[in-house]
């Protein structure tokens, strides 16, 4: 499998970084696979599940999203929004033209496909979403709470801090991963490290450890999932996953989706089982 990085441009003209992954001995199919990452993730993580489905012919591309990885970040005074991260999906759609598009997206990057193919529904043929259909609804007794947090959150120094070496960012993954294997951790602290000039750092903008100051509506999402109207495909990491309480209530505001469970697969589910992964895409788009 060939792994290639470009620049494009996202809302505003914004850099972003695109990871484009292809099989040059494999019948092109003429359909494109966005994929999105989810919170502090980037799309060079999407390869062990790129590798099969470029295999079967399907052209797989995966964005930094802003402020990930090789992406810009934010100028002085902005924010990191759900409406930007849709907006830069849109400005690639439409850059790109893509004759036949599936939008893939992973925790955050869910959130982010079905807002974007809910207000864009005629350029998404096929929306698959792994664990990503938004975090709980928070009550509106939480706003000023929150606004709170982030006003406070925002007048730190949001300057990176460096690791200490390779091993501690695999230490730091082992934490929220424990039960992944320390050869794929080894592999994602590569990919989602940056060296700088104080040392090696994450390669994602700090601002995006701020608390949002924006509460979360399961309502409104919902009124997007209704909007859409083709076939979905949505993928669970059984217990070890995320599921909201009103996870099966989301689900059925889409009109055509399709469950699957991989149940030791856990949340992160395209670094567990990659291959079992996009065995269910493939099956799904077949």
């Amino acid at each position: 499998m060939q792994h290639r990085l470009e620049q494009v441009h996202g809302s505003g003209g914004l850099a972003l970084q695109l990871h484009r992954f292809s099989d040059v001995t494999a019948k092109p199919r003429g359909v494109t696979l966005l994929c999105l990452h989810g919170f502090l993730d980037g799309g060079a993580t999407w390869d062990d599940v790129a590798a099969p489905l470029a295999a079967d012919g399907y052209e797989v591309i995966a964005p930094d999203l802003r402020g990930f990885g090789g992406s810009a970040r934010v100028g002085v005074g902005g924010y990191y929004h759900f409406p930007d991260y849709v907006a830069d999906v849109d400005a690639l759609v439409r850059t790109r033209a893509f004759s036949r598009l599936v939008l893939i997206g992973h925790s955050m990057g869910g959130t982010v496909a079905c807002l974007y193919a809910g207000a864009r529904p005629e350029r998404v043929e096929r929306l698959v979403l792994i664990e990503g259909l938004g975090p709980p609804s928070a009550p509106p007794e939480q706003a000023p709470y929150r606004m709170r947090h982030w006003l406070t959150d925002l007048e730190r120094n949001r300057v990176p801090r460096p690791l200490g070496s390779l091993d501690d960012a695999v230490r730091r993954l082992a934490i929220n991963h424990p039960r992944m294997p320390t050869e794929v951790l080894e592999r994602r602290a590569k990919q989602l490290t940056v060296e700088t000039e104080s040392g090696l750092a994450w390669a994602h903008d700090p601002l995006h450890r701020t608390t949002s100051p924006m509460l979360f509506s399961a309502e409104l999402l919902k009124a997007f999932l209704r909007e859409y109207k083709e076939p979905v495909l949505f993928v669970g990491g059984g217990e070890g996953g995320f599921h909201p309480e009103d996870e099966t209530e989301r689900l059925d505001a889409f009109v055509h989706v399709r469950r699957v469970d991989l149940p030791d697969a856990g949340h992160m589910i395209h670094w567990t089982e990659p291959v079992a992964l996009a065995q269910k895409i493939i099956e799904f788009l077949s």
